[in-house]
């Protein structure tokens, strides 16, 4: 057992293997060293102090170096820098930053606990711009917030489309700031997959973020304030926010001799210990296993780095405790949207060269006849042989944690997809449905694995297309006017079992809103010698995936005057669209209408809608709770607010 522990560094690991160290054992001698001046912070609440909605600063401080010190009997040493590591005389050099004095330390126990740093690029121009941040810690919110406040910038380029560039682009928006995103790859948000980040692009472009993909930064110009893109965009700005990752902390590691991942973290086993002896790592600096699959990664998480601080803190007092690799759970708020994902997406499963099945639902967040009810995109990837869940991804306004993190939880107990229909969970009508999404999840995997229907993906559509494969839309003709798929012809399902000879091929494409009308159509002609093939999450994931989203410009219904009010919160496909074109047939030539409803497709849709029955859409407001649009029966002269 060790007699004195030395920690290189604070925050999530470091603090939480110190705290633990002290209630299994009181003897021993710990010190912790910290090269800034806080030992423990909520780094993940930076953004919104920033933005405001956290407004006191102090509530960021999880705990101080006067209130530890006094708690846990610790040696806490900020403002210190730890300069080298000799692993073979076991001992440390340190320099006290304030007055410059530079001494060693021995240890029997050393734990690195570094941390990660912003990467940040040898773009041309980048050391000269003045006004651009990266957020990591307590100096860079400050530094930020400051800026804010005191210059009151008009734009910001938000670098990076990750959980911290698109949190600080909601958080400058509700500042004032106008904001472009600026993102390398095709999509935002990397931990999901394409059609479900697509989802959280059209959200962003609604709220008024400007985004774009598929383009980077080739250098800073006019000491920052003009960014110029690899495209040759040029772009006009204030202030600019670095957040295209973070890159582990190893400098120390690596000058004292210890095996270095491929991508940089310190490599240690399931112990946690590093390739030298008595020396361990934990937190984003260092090279774990995944969960899933054992292979190599890293991932900067919150709950991995408190995780291993604390068994690790076991394993050094006698009680071998092993870390059994990161799942990679992880959740972000974007304006009014929840994204989260767990396990492994498409992307790595390809990679890894793993055979896969894959299912959409679009279920409500809980019973729509209660109020508040949201509809969520959720995803689920598993083993077609043995219903193995590989991981799952879900994009909504409420309801996303539970859903993601109950399936979180399945993977951890090795629960596959047959085991979802049986999952008892909490129901009433506030908060769920007596069928829970995770179940309704469940329920279309097993359908697919027990062979009661065959699905085709989002992406496969466009070689159905061009190979002019027949394609059934069973959606009501109102939802087919507000756009379908190219070359599909419609036969509602009310009126598939009477128009089957219609039906030129056996082999048919069959799709719907969601699915779930798609599955019913697909029972039906299967038995009917039909080898239909269902479209997996219907026509909402596919339009989501493919086509291109324009922000609505008539952003307010707070002015316009309307005449009938239909409320469709909560009611799903096609009820809203039925209730909005049984009302507004009554409805005078110039009359108005406002309608409510709560799927996040409705703006997409409703503006088709309009333009095919000859109305025009006055005004549109999204709001957390619900979307509201003002329409007028047929043309007006009126122009929209």
């Amino acid at each position: 057992m060790a007699k004195k522990v030395i920690i290189v560094g604070g925050v999530a690991g470091g603090a939480s293997a110190a705290a633990r160290l002290r209630r299994v054992n009181e003897e021993t001698e710990i010190i912790m060293f910290e090269r800034g001046e806080y030992i423990s912070f909520a780094n993940c609440g930076l953004p919104y102090y920033i933005g405001g909605a956290i407004t006191q600063r102090e509530k960021l401080l999880v705990q101080s170096v006067s209130g530890m010190k006094n708690r846990f009997n610790i040696d806490i040493r900020i403002k210190t820098e730890i300069l080298a590591i000799d692993p073979v005389k076991k001992k440390i050099t340190a320099r006290n930053l304030v007055t410059g004095k530079t001494y060693d330390e021995s240890y029997d126990t050393l734990l690195l606990s570094p941390g990660a740093s912003p990467i940040k690029p040898p773009i041309k121009g980048i050391e000269a711009a003045e006004n651009l941040y990266t957020l990591r810690n307590i100096p860079d919110m400050d530094k930020i917030k400051a800026f804010v406040d005191q210059r009151s910038p008009k734009h910001a380029v938000v670098i990076g489309g990750g959980f911290i560039g698109l949190e600080m682009a909601e958080n400058l928006i509700d500042r004032g700031v106008d904001v472009t995103l600026v993102e390398m790859s095709n999509q935002v948000l990397g931990p999901l997959d394409f059609e479900m980040a697509a989802a959280v692009q059209e959200h962003l472009v609604q709220k008024g973020v400007k985004v774009i993909l598929n383009d980077g930064v080739s250098s800073f110009e006019n000491q920052g304030k003009t960014v110029v893109l690899t495209s040759g965009t040029k772009i006009e700005t204030n202030m600019v926010l670095l957040a295209i990752g973070v890159k582990p902390e190893n400098r120390l590691a690596k000058e004292a001799g210890l095996e270095i991942g491929q991508r940089g973290g310190i490599v240690v086993n399931e112990y946690l210990q590093t390739s030298a002896p008595d020396v361990y790592a934990i937190g984003d600096a260092v090279q774990v296993s995944h969960y899933m699959n054992g292979e190599p990664v890293q991932i900067p998480l919150a709950w991995p780095a408190n995780r291993q601080g604390r068994i690790v803190a076991d394993t050094i007092m006698g009680k071998k405790t092993a870390y059994k690799g990161t799942l990679g759970t992880a959740i972000a708020k974007i304006f009014d949207l929840t994204a989260a994902s767990t396990g492994l997406n498409e992307k790595q499963l390809m990679q890894a060269g793993v055979v896969y099945k894959t299912v959409h639902v679009h279920p409500s967040s809980h019973a729509g006849y209660y109020p508040g009810a949201n509809a969520i995109a959720l995803k689920m990837l598993f083993s077609p042989d043995d219903g193995k869940i590989y991981g799952a991804q879900a994009v909504g306004k409420d309801g996303v944690d539970k859903r993601i993190d109950v399936l979180a939880t399945a993977i951890k107990g090795s629960l596959t997809i047959y085991d979802l229909p049986d999952l008892e969970l909490s129901y009433a009508p506030p908060y769920s449905s007596a069928k829970d999404p995770v179940n309704m999840a469940g329920y279309a995997a097993v359908n697919i694995l027990e062979g009661n229907v065959e699905t085709i993906q989002w992406h496969e559509m466009e070689q159905m297309i061009t190979n002019r494969e027949e394609i059934i839309d069973v959606r009501e003709p109102e939802e087919y006017e507000m756009g379908h798929i190219e070359t599909a012809v419609n036969i509602p399902l009310s009126q598939l079992r009477d128009r089957m000879g219609e039906i030129k091929n056996k082999k048919v494409i069959i799709y719907c809103q969601a699915g779930l009308r798609g599955y019913i159509a697909s029972r039906i002609l299967v038995q009917n010698g039909f080898k239909p093939i269902n479209l997996d999450g219907g026509y909402k994931t596919y339009s989501t995936a493919v086509m291109p989203f324009k922000r609505c410009t008539n952003e307010t219904s707070d002015k316009i005057v309307f005449d009938v009010i239909v409320d469709a919160r909560g009611l799903a496909c096609p009820q809203p669209l039925i209730m909005l074109h049984n009302e507004i047939k009554s409805l005078g030539e110039g009359k108005s209408i406002k309608v409510q409803v709560t799927d996040n497709g409705f703006l997409r849709d409703i503006e088709k809608w309009c333009s095919s029955k000859g109305h025009t859409l006055l005004s549109y407001k999204e709001e957390k709770e619900c979307m509201e649009a003002v329409i007028c029966k047929g043309k007006t002269l009126t122009q929209p607010v």
